[in-house]
């Protein structure tokens, strides 16, 4: 289906030719008072629980600013399709989104596994493929891919940051690591390597629908690791507390960004607790998680972003919909392709937002330097460290430090960060 894809070749594309780029001197998806963007995102399966709040905060963002007068006059227009996490499915939706949609652009499509099925056939077409839901490498390689942008910091420059932080506070702690099969533990464990290569003991892996880690948990208890790197989406962090607390097994759990949201687990927690018969309090089993983070958390209502997005959730969310890490990360998501698409002006074209991308220069909401610089799409550059407590308080343990995703140190930064207030198109809505 993929190499199908790949030769296919529909009105809703970019005008390609044999051999050659295509031309992004386009304006598919966009009338005088509207532009049709999508994405794949799985809204049921196993990756649902979490991944799909993101949508519902992008929605609830791009509703707000169509609500407040659209961007240079036009609303955006939000398409979402349900892969349900399934490579086959994401190729057969992003094909639906290009030709029959024509959408202007792709915005966030999720997951490793899946949008790497699609990431040659939207280059290939011509179609803008920003701030993709993966932390995978391979969105930040412009030379192969131009029109791929990253969004969320990438596994390797993570793991190096938490790779650093257990060597420097676990220094004679034995490390088990738990991931997913593909390029989640791949360039995880790439990165955590360099720093606590000769402490990690136990490496333990599960495949996405997997219906059980048992064995993996057992293994790492039979190890007698003292800290357990976590490089997996919640549906499997919620599992290795429930299981690990099943057989008291204590070790410090660390877990990636792409699985420590504590709203989303605690749902689970209960979920899986109540299917197994359980009686453990689902927020206890989550107390001491420290966590990698690069955005500002749901509760951290001091903090300005997250002030307006409560704001935002509040009247264009359904109350069904919890306000989480999960949905801000949506939230932010739209804000950076808000940002790009005012600085792409009112004569849009394909070419327009590259070239307005290319301007690097979209601070806020995150907490860590973004990078969409011509020859570095990376997205997020860094990460700091908390530690979530029984009850909901999180404490930083580490400030935002950021490095690359090779051999190069990992630094201390201060970023200097604009609130709503200041920024376009925000700045002059409502």
């Amino acid at each position: 289906m993929a190499a199908a894809l790949l030769l296919s070749s529909c009105s809703g594309a970019g005008e390609v030719e044999d051999d050659g780029p295509a031309d992004l001197d386009v304006s598919t998806g966009v009338t005088d008072d509207s532009v049709v963007i999508g994405t794949h995102m799985p809204l049921t399966g196993p990756a649902a629980p979490g991944y799909s709040q993101i949508p519902a905060g992008a929605g609830a963002v791009f509703d707000y600013i169509n609500e407040n007068g659209g961007i240079h006059g036009r609303e955006i227009d939000y398409r979402v399709e349900d892969d349900v996490y399934q490579p086959d499915n994401t190729v057969e939706v992003t094909q639906d989104l290009v030709h029959d949609d024509e959408i202007f652009a792709m915005l966030g499509g999720l997951g490793t596994p899946t949008h790497s099925k699609v990431i040659d056939f939207l280059n290939e077409e011509g179609v803008p493929d920003l701030f993709v839901s993966s932390g995978a490498l391979m969105w930040n390689q412009p030379e192969e891919y131009p029109l791929t942008y990253g969004y969320q910091v990438d596994y390797t420059r993570e793991a190096k940051i938490q790779g650093e932080y257990i060597a420097e506070n676990f220094p004679d702690a034995d490390v088990g690591l738990l991931h997913q099969s593909d390029d989640v533990g791949e360039d995880s464990q790439a990165g955590l390597e360099q720093y606590i290569g000769d402490q990690i003991t136990e490496v333990q892996s599960y495949d996405s629908g997997q219906e059980s880690i048992s064995a993996q948990i057992e293994a790492l208890a039979d190890a007698e690791t003292d800290v357990v790197v976590c490089s997996c989406v919640p549906t499997y962090s919620a599992m290795m507390f429930l299981e690990s607390a099943g057989i008291g097994f204590e070790p410090e759990f660390m877990v990636s960004s792409i699985g420590a949201d504590t709203v989303t687990l605690s749902g689970l927690l209960e979920q899986f607790s109540e299917e197994s018969g359980s009686d453990a309090p689902a927020d206890s089993l989550l107390d001491g998680m420290i966590a990698t983070g690069y955005l500002p958390q749901a509760a951290q209502q001091d903090d300005p972003w997250i002030e307006f997005y409560s704001g935002v959730y509040d009247e264009y969310v359904d109350p069904e919909v919890p306000f989480s890490n999960t949905t801000v990360y949506g939230m932010v998501q739209a804000t950076k392709f808000a940002m790009v698409l005012e600085a792409a002006g009112e004569d849009l074209t394909r070419q327009a937002l590259i070239d307005a991308l290319d301007e690097d220069n979209y601070s806020g909401p995150g907490l860590v330097p973004f990078s969409t610089a011509p020859d570095n799409h990376a997205g997020y550059t860094g990460a700091y460290i908390s530690e979530y407590s029984e009850g909901g308080d999180v404490e930083v343990l580490q400030e935002v430090r950021v490095t690359d995703n090779g051999d190069g140190e990992i630094e201390e930064f201060d970023l200097e960060r604009p609130g709503p207030d200041e920024v376009t198109p925000f700045s002059d809505l409502g």
